[in-house]
This record gives C-alpha cells, sequence and structure tokens, in this order.
C-alpha cells in the first residue's frame, strides 16, 4: 500500500487542529509496519508555553503522534474485515516509554511502528520516533478498534 496525505489521514483519526499530529503515511504493510511523519512548526500552538524562548515539544505530544501513526495501522489493517465506519481506534496503554534528545521547531519526526503482538480488538506496537536519523523518543503502545 503506498502513501497516504492528510486528506486520507482525515478519514481515519478522528483528531483535527490543534491535536492531528500527523502530516503523511509514508509507508504501510497491513498487520505489520508503518511510517509515518510529522512536521514540527514553530506555530505550534504548544511553543507558546513550552517553553517561551527555548520552544521544545512535550514528549507527551510525541507519543501521542505515535499513537496516531499506529492507529492509522490498526484502523487501515481491520478496515475489511469489519463495518469499520462505526469504529475508532482507542490508545489504551504505553510502556517502555524513553525520550532520548528535544525536539524543536523545523524539525521532522519520523515514526516507525511495528506490530509485536495482535489479539483483537487489541493491538502492541513497538515505536520508535527519530529526527535527521537519530532516535529521539521510543515507547511501546497498545490500542484497540472499538465502537465509537
Amino acid at each position: 500500500m503506498g502513501i497516504m496525505d492528510i486528506t486520507e489521514i482525515q478519514k481515519i483519526l478522528p483528531h483535527r487542529y490543534p491535536f492531528l499530529l500527523v502530516d503523511r503515511i509514508l509507508e504501510i504493510e497491513l498487520g505489520k509496519r508503518i511510517v509515518g511523519i510529522k512536521n514540527v512548526s514553530v506555530n505550534e500552538p504548544f511553543f507558546q508555553g513550552h517553553f517561551p524562548g527555548h520552544p521544545v515539544m512535550p514528549g507527551v505530544l510525541i507519543i501521542e503522534a505515535m499513537a496516531q501513526v499506529g492507529g492509522v495501522l490498526a484502523f487501515k489493517s481491520v478496515e475489511a474485515k469489519m463495518a469499520i465506519s462505526s469504529k475508532l481506534v482507542y490508545f489504551v496503554g504505553i510502556d517502555k516509554a524513553r525520550f532520548r534528545k528535544p525536539v524543536l521547531p523545523g524539525d521532522q519526526i519520523r515514526f516507525e511502528l511495528e506490530v509485536i503482538q495482535t489479539k483483537e480488538p487489541y493491538w502492541k506496537l513497538n515505536g520508535i520516533a527519530t529526527v535527521e536519523g537519530k532516535k529521539v523518543c521510543e515507547a511501546e503502545l497498545m490500542a484497540m478498534v472499538g465502537d465509537k
């Protein structure tokens, strides 16, 4: 499956500005792995208070962006199996989260997630976020595809 732009992502994720944190899906192997990106602009609303004079993307939002990319994978992977229009992907857990470097305005975060385990409706994924090839965050995330 090929690249997904923001219009296609918005058909899957219910998030909207300022909480839609995925700009593009670069690669997807249904049921296996996904690669997505977030372009970090100085105009992001969170930079106003985090931190004035030294803008750093909050770690919790890096994790949220990673979870949104994983949600696209889970949703697209089960889409053909069920009446998906009445479903949403919910973020249900996080383990082993680590932050390695700050994410700054102008950075492009690349999220690579691989499925560790599925027991529908639950998905467990291992995620790594990088900026210019350097790891900025890693975590194991859990999601479920459930009713709206």
